[in-house]
């Protein structure tokens, strides 16, 4: 078995497309009407399509659960905050915040309520505590991971 793609349940498929591009930069890589896929794999699925798939009622489908999201990390994190700020229509799980382990990331929703986390690629994560004179072993300690794994990052 081979796991293909997570799908989404969107009540206004344009509006959703528009929002993963603007927001995102995903493209539509593949338009069957009532579903879509984007670049990473992501398909959005229409709201009425996906109920008459599973014999759903409409309070079936329940928007803002808060019980998923969809990770993507970014290179260059501090631009994508400055853009994402310059977004009125962007609503909050959180503003951005670092983790323990010193990674930055923020949290906000799509237009149906799905969860985005955008977080700050662990390279350079890596290479902003080098810059910062942290030697390898404070930031494997820093970031609570094996030395191995702090190694591969910075080649």
């Amino acid at each position: 078995m081979k796991f293909k793609n997570p799908l989404l349940v969107v009540n206004d498929l344009e509006k959703s497309k528009v929002f993963y591009k603007d927001v995102l930069g995903l493209r539509v890589t593949m338009d069957f009407g009532a579903n879509v896929t984007l670049t990473g794999g992501i398909a959005l699925q229409t709201k009425e399509s996906w109920l008459a798939f599973i014999h759903g009622k409409d309070d079936d489908v329940i928007f803002g659960n808060k019980a998923t999201e969809l990770y993507f990390e970014e290179d260059d994190f501090d631009s994508f905050i400055q853009r994402l700020k310059g977004l009125p229509s962007i609503h909050y799980v959180h503003p951005m915040l670092e983790h323990r382990w010193g990674q930055r990331v923020v949290r906000f929703y799509d237009p149906d309520k799905h969860i985005i986390e955008v977080g700050e690629n662990m390279k350079s994560v890596c290479f902003r505590f080098l810059k910062n004179g942290l030697t390898k072993s404070e930031i494997a300690n820093r970031m609570d991971v094996p030395m191995q794994y702090i190694e591969r990052l910075l080649k």
